[in-house]
């Protein structure tokens, strides 16, 4: 009877001990969700203005607009450099394109001696001058096809318009058969080399004859036939 109620005892003594155990547990695990709790409801400060002074102030603005000034050296320096790059290809490019001018300009004239050659020979009866014409025409051809390969284009100004950046006016002529301000005769070719010119034509330009005013018109109607009679009562 003794043995089982220390046995009874002792079984209580372990329910007691499993209850405080699991109380101190439960404790243990509440503990961090109460310090979240308590740290959520303490209040959240602002963040402290850091007060800056008027000479740092200043100091700033300085800086900026000196920023802003060597932005736009910046800016413009590199522009200065595309064009400066874009100048020079295009000078390169130049003196690749007219490399030849120089000695063209000297070629040009003998191209006209050649049309002048062939002009004088054209018509002509002679067996030894037509042969001659034909080698002179068979040269100048391949001269032409020459320059003509390098860029050189013929200026054809034959009743064209004038235009002084193409034709240099030589003389005027007095005509209706062309219109006004127009060419009346190419007196020497014109030349381009690869668009730019390297000599005007040669024209004489087209004017317009001066209307006589009906006035004159009667007044040398009427003093011809008096010049007549006078002529006529002057003869014997």
């Amino acid at each position: 009877m003794k043995k089982h109620t220390q046995h009874n005892k002792s079984i209580a003594v372990s329910a007691d001990q499993e209850q405080q155990q699991a109380t101190q547990t439960k404790a243990e695990v509440a503990q961090p969700g109460q310090q979240q709790s308590a740290q959520a409801a303490q209040p959240v400060s602002a963040p402290v203005e850091q007060q800056v002074s008027p000479e740092e102030l200043q100091s700033l603005r300085e800086r900026a607009a000196k920023a802003d000034e060597y932005w736009d050296r910046l800016l413009r320096a590199a522009a200065e450099l595309e064009n400066f790059k874009k100048r020079v290809a295009r000078e390169r490019h130049d003196t690749i394109k007219f490399a030849n001018e120089s000695l063209i300009q000297k070629l040009i004239p003998v191209l006209d001696n050649f049309e002048m050659a062939l002009a004088e020979t054209q018509n002509s009866q002679n067996e030894a001058v037509k042969v001659l014409h034909t080698g002179v025409a068979m040269i100048h051809q391949q001269l032409r096809a020459v320059l003509e390969s390098v860029g050189l284009e013929e200026i054809d100004a034959r009743s064209k318009p004038f235009d002084p950046t193409l034709h240099e006016a030589v003389a005027q002529h007095e005509t209706t058969e062309v219109p006004d301000g127009h060419v009346f005769r190419q007196i020497r070719k014109g030349y381009k080399l690869n668009g730019r010119l390297v000599r005007p034509a040669s024209v004489v330009v087209a004017h317009k004859p001066a209307e006589t005013p009906p006035e004159k018109q009667s007044e040398s109607a009427t003093q011809a036939p008096e010049a007549q009679q006078t002529e006529h009562g002057q003869n014997p």
